[in-house]
């Protein structure tokens, strides 16, 4: 990801036009990401989300403008030559595609919207537009990463309520202190609910300050941040 016109891209995703951005992005212009979504699909028309780390997912049937915007954390489309946007500062952008049956989906998944299954909320409504979840495919961008994300042991004990099995996403820290693996975390659920074929950036948002905004590293410095990445997946019209 040199610059604007070189996004991270999966290969699970491969004929998909997609991209992960870094801190390139423009969400303060007075169309927000314009460059990024020509790098990506041209002429494509663009929705977003106003993301309140909930599991809320929105199907896309048409594109609106950013005053516009529903709340949610996921949408799923259809849509020939329309854009599905997801931003991020530490959270996880999550972009699935059913290629053979033509629907796309995008997920923000911060720690409580992949708790409380923002993923499976994704998946189930791209099955409503006729995906088959054994078909889709799904990568995971850069996020926080495990050594970056430490929490209290009351976070963790959220998961390990969930689930007890969760105790393998997380690592003692400090006393009172655990570490948090928010990528592994998203690996196993969405794999969990049948995705055969998952991708992983292992990218780290907090430690590459040169490539990405970081809400935590901002947090730990008293800086307010106010800068978001954007993550992109299209059909293309063709």
């Amino acid at each position: 990801m040199a610059d604007l016109f070189s996004p991270l891209r999966a290969e699970a995703l491969r004929g998909i036009p997609h991209g992960f951005f870094g801190r390139e992005s423009d969400s303060e212009a007075d169309r927000p990401f314009e460059a990024e979504r020509e790098a990506v699909l041209p002429g494509a028309d663009f929705a977003m989300l106003r993301q309140t780390h909930s599991p809320q997912a929105i199907i896309v049937e048409r594109a609106w403008n950013h005053e516009e915007r529903p709340e949610g954390d996921a949408l799923a489309t259809k849509v020939p030559g329309l854009l599905l946007g997801i931003v991020t500062a530490d959270c996880a952008p999550v972009l699935l595609a059913d290629a053979e049956n033509g629907v796309i989906g995008a997920a923000h998944a911060g720690w409580k919207g992949a708790l409380y299954g923002v993923t499976d909320a994704a998946i189930v409504a791209m099955e409503r537009l006729g995906a088959n979840r054994a078909k889709i495919r799904a990568a995971i961008g850069p996020c926080i990463a495990q050594a970056n994300y430490e929490v209290g042991d009351d976070f963790g004990n959220a998961f390990l309520t969930a689930d007890r099995r969760n105790a393998r996403f997380f690592r003692q820290g400090k006393p009172g202190k655990v570490h948090f693996d928010l990528e592994g975390y998203l690996m196993a659920r969405l794999v969990q609910a049948g995705i055969a074929i998952v991708e992983a950036s292992h990218t780290d948002t907090y430690a590459d300050e040169a490539r990405f905004y970081s809400y935590r590293r901002d947090t730990h410095r008293d800086v307010v941040c106010h800068g978001r990445q954007v993550s992109l997946i299209g059909l293309s019209p063709d």
